[in-house]
């Protein structure tokens, strides 16, 4: 009888990025209200068949003939500080939801969530999991590109496994690998050896894209080529979070032998030069809003991609500014944009299909993200913003905007929303009967991952200079607690 069958995995996760520098804080509401599961029957009827990484782990597991033991898994929209109570109490509930018993564990974290008191909760996590199920029990975790990777992550967990793309389309593929290493660790096939190396650098998401040529995509080939080794059991490529002040914020490398230190040392100093003497080409050259919109109408082919980084949902930012709206008021060509606005898209469901909209929407987070804009059009559809994944991101994934409108003024189409929402899928406009290639201007609040909905029809991308919490300069932000010297705050890391 083939061992595996008798295995029993257990599997939880809390998901968070956590923007130290956006507005507003974030509770257990936030994360109850995006995703909550605790048991076998949600996990199943939730995950199951989705490109995402719970879904990938239910298939690893089952397909190696194990049992899967879920714990809890939860996770909110990026956003501001996770508060103290709510870490303490997701972590209480995670650690009590774990089987014990279980032969070994598999969390599913992001690695740059941050709550009061707690600088490195991904590290926090793992030492309570290892404390609960002793020194000897395998765990695995996967990460996302954009972790801030902490010694204390490494020396917790026995294997770490993170996304190798943004956007990130292979998150199903690396929690797969994920638990097949953990099960190979299990049977002591394999002896994971991890090496953390930080080229004391902050990058931002912008130049993190790894399907074009770039300094990243050369980082993450380079890798590639290290896994070629046969002592070499996985390199992760970190990118960082730079809108998370902690100390170990910033780009990374984990490289994983099979019981080889040296070996792995040896790697490890590699990719963190290489990546230094790259650190002058990860530059954003980003245009004002207003010289952007021009440019963009100038266009004679659309659609054009202005991407509003500043303002990027997917990295913490409230989902209004309107920087850029309020030079699309009176577009000359077809312009789509997304807000959200709580107070705007009651009203418009209030006034009903085919009503007259009359109201300023967006800048009601704060005066950084600029000031609401005075917008009047005919309201066209109305809907509870309910969706599902369609594209290559999180395929299968149920998603949710909140109440939505679609407001028509003139050649400007705003999509009007109760919850802040990325634009991670086409499905956030398919859903609304928008065929977003039949509109000029598509404006995205997003850094990359924008690409998985509009980048097939995209004809050109303009990067946007504004200012957010999500914004290009790093200098532009009041680091406290990143250890210095770093690049670029410093001339040398």
């Amino acid at each position: 009888m083939n061992s595996a069958k008798k295995l029993k995995i257990a599997v939880a996760g809390i998901l968070h990025e956590t923007n130290s520098f956006a507005p507003g804080k974030t509770g257990t509401n936030e994360f109850m209200d995006k995703e909550w599961a605790s048991d076998a029957e949600i996990f199943h009827n939730y995950y199951e068949h989705t490109r995402t990484s719970m879904g990938g782990i239910i298939d690893a597991v089952r397909d190696s003939g194990a049992e899967l033991a879920c714990g809890l898994y939860t996770g909110a929209t990026p956003s501001g500080m996770v508060t103290a109570d709510a870490a303490d109490f997701m972590m209480d509930t995670l650690v009590a939801s774990l089987d014990k018993a279980a032969d070994g564990i598999v969390l599913v974290l992001h690695g740059a969530m941050v709550a009061d008191g707690y600088p490195d909760m991904e590290g926090e996590i793992l030492r309570r999991v290892r404390h609960a199920v002793g020194p000897d029990k395998p765990i695995a975790m996967t990460l996302d590109l954009h972790a801030n990777v902490s010694a204390e992550m490494v020396g917790y967990a026995d294997v770490i496994v993170g996304y190798d793309t943004y956007p990130h389309v292979d998150m199903y593929e690396r929690a797969v690998e994920a638990v097949g290493l953990l099960i190979r660790t299990i049977h002591k096939e394999v002896v994971p050896v991890r090496v953390l190396a930080h080229p004391k650098m902050l990058i931002v998401p912008q130049v993190m894209v790894t399907e074009t040529d770039g300094p990243f995509r050369e980082l993450m080939e380079l890798a590639f080529a290290i896994e070629a080794d046969p002592g070499v059991l996985n390199v992760t490529v970190i990118g960082g979070f730079p809108y998370s002040d902690v100390p170990d914020a910033g780009v990374a490398f984990i490289v994983t032998t099979d019981g080889d230190r040296k070996l792995a040392e040896k790697y490890a100093e590699q990719l963190r030069t290489a990546a230094w003497e790259r650190r002058d080409r990860f530059v954003l050259n980003d245009i004002p809003p207003a010289e952007a919109v021009k440019l963009a109408f100038a266009e004679q082919e659309g659609p054009v991609v202005l991407v509003e980084g500043s303002d990027n949902v997917g990295g913490g930012s409230p989902a209004d500014a309107t920087h850029v709206l309020k030079h699309l008021i009176d577009a000359p060509k077809r312009s789509l944009i997304v807000i959200r606005d709580k107070e705007a898209v009651a009203l418009a469901h209030e006034l009903g299909v085919g009503a007259l909209f009359s109201a300023p929407i967006g800048g009601k987070s704060d005066k950084l993200h600029g000031e609401p804009v005075p917008v009047s059009g005919k309201i066209r559809l109305l809907s509870d913003g309910l969706y599902t994944h369609i594209g290559a991101y999180m395929t299968g994934q149920r998603a949710d905007m909140g109440l939505t409108a679609v407001i028509e003024s003139g050649n400007l189409t705003i999509v009007l929303t109760e919850k802040r929402t990325a634009p991670w899928d086409p499905g956030h406009v398919v859903s609304l009967g928008i065929r977003a290639e039949t509109y000029h201007v598509i404006v995205v609040k997003a850094a990359i991952a924008w690409r998985t909905s509009f980048g097939s029809i995209c004809k050109r991308i303009i990067p946007v200079d504004s200012p957010g919490c999500t914004g290009s300069s790093i200098a532009d932000f009041a680091y406290e607690k990143v250890k210095r010297p770093i690049y670029p705050l410093d001339a040398e890391g």
